[in-house]
């Protein structure tokens, strides 16, 4: 499978670690010593995650002289929907104006993008796509308790978008050359860690150190099963792009596969955790940085527990 094209979208609002300082006591310095964030970015009021959502895809095409009727498949990916009946993937087949397709959303929490494109990669092998649109999005600000002091900081909003096709389209398309996804929900306390449920309260985290514990143990792990099964070593790997939980998670996991500091991407100091989109927003943020024949991991792990990586080259 092929990238042939890449996008993202965050709202304009930056939301500092002062506000937090304001509102619960808790010192900037204290946020950045534990998560690494800065600041994140907040939906304005007339947005939310599919108006994000269709910003991020507005952008794909912009970048491509493929028109929206090639494609014939679309998956969204989120936990933060706008509307839990009209998904997320069908709002933007309405906006694009492409009948009859196959459209699904899905929700692996944080894990969702490698998920995503697994269900990408399923279709075309079944022969029932070949162009496929991804989109992440994530409202986490919508759901959202500031006032918790354990999680309330964490959060920010954003989307991205991915046009991925079947056969090569371009000499700068990237290559996706393996997917490895699965469910730890035997491990720890996965069902409790970290929490969203609409009809009692927003997102908790009442367990933090085991999600922290379980991500640095998973995201490291199957980072070297999808190198082994290209026969590749971490010597191999130009950067890797982990969920943009906590940049102490980042820093632990980089730690553990024992690559420096300048192969991590990592934009959660600026944006926050933005859920399933963030490694989806490195990834389109770094892509002039990357260089032909690189390879590239990305790597997640996310509520439930989910986990999973995806190598690409450049």
């Amino acid at each position: 499978m092929y990238i042939h094209a890449v996008s993202h979208y965050f709202p304009s609002e930056v939301v500092g670690n002062e506000h937090f300082t304001k509102l619960n006591g808790l010192s900037s310095d204290w946020i950045i010593e534990r998560t690494g964030i800065r600041e994140r970015r907040k939906a304005a009021p007339d947005e939310n995650t599919n108006t994000m959502a269709l910003e991020a895809v507005r952008r794909l095409f912009d970048q491509t002289t493929i028109e929206p009727s090639q494609i014939d498949l679309i998956v969204g990916a989120t936990y933060t929907p706008y509307d839990t009946i009209v998904t997320l993937a069908h709002v933007v087949q309405h906006n694009l104006g492409v009948p009859d397709i196959p459209v699904i959303s899905i929700s692996t929490a944080c894990s969702s993008l490698i998920n995503a494109i697994e269900v990408v990669e399923g279709y075309f092998a079944m022969n029932k796509a070949t162009l496929a649109v991804v989109v992440v999005s994530e409202h986490n600000t919508a759901y959202n308790n500031e006032t918790d002091t354990i999680s309330g900081h964490l959060w920010g909003d954003g989307a991205a978008a991915l046009l991925i096709s079947k056969e090569r389209i371009s000499d700068d398309d990237m290559t996706i050359h393996s997917i490895i996804t699965g469910g730890a929900a035997t491990s720890g306390k996965a069902v409790t860690g970290v929490m969203l449920k609409p009809l009692e309260n927003g997102v908790s985290m009442p367990h933090g150190r085991d999600v922290f514990i379980n991500a640095c143990v998973y995201m490291p792990k199957v980072s070297v099963q999808v190198l082994e099964k290209h026969n590749l070593t971490i010597d191999d790997v130009d950067y890797l792009i982990p969920h943009q939980a906590n940049l102490r998670i980042s820093l632990n996991v980089i730690n553990t596969l024992k690559l420096p500091e300048s192969k991590l991407l990592s934009n959660i100091q600026k944006l926050g955790n933005t859920g399933c989109a963030g490694c989806a927003i490195a990834l389109s943020e770094n892509r002039a940085v990357f260089k032909k024949g690189q390879n590239i991991v990305l790597t997640v792990f996310g509520g439930g527990y989910s986990f999973g990586a995806m190598l690409v080259e450049a």
